[in-house]
């Protein structure tokens, strides 16, 4: 099989007998035309080639929006709390108003009868 993109750089690594024997098992089981073309292909899938984003790359992305969304929830519980305190307070007031308007209405009564 030609190849179609001339390669031209090369990388030396240097293996121990086993390794280099378990190595060709490997190319022979996986069905690579060659260790160089194995070790290529490992390279480059290592690297990310051919992907839009490696793995580390996605995952912080993940965690980004994660981030973003618990932001979110966290400005949205803020709003509920602050609408909630205002609501009791409100509550608090309106029961004051109704205890002083009743303590009032009960007083001349009180003059009254004495």
């Amino acid at each position: 099989m030609a190849v179609l993109i001339q390669r031209v750089r090369t990388l030396g690594v240097r293996l121990t007998e086993d390794e280099y024997s378990s190595l060709e098992r490997f190319c022979v089981e996986s069905g690579a035309r060659s260790i160089s073309d194995l070790a290529r292909s490992a390279i480059c899938s290592f690297m990310g080639h051919g992907n839009k984003e490696n793995a580390l790359a996605a995952t912080v992305n993940q965690n980004v929006a994660q981030v973003k969304e618990l932001q979110q929830r966290i400005e949205t519980l803020t709003a509920e709390i602050a609408l909630f305190k205002a609501s009791s307070t409100e509550r608090e007031d309106e029961k004051n108003r109704q205890q002083k308007v009743m303590s009032a209405a009960q007083s001349p009564n009180r003059r009254l009868i004495r």
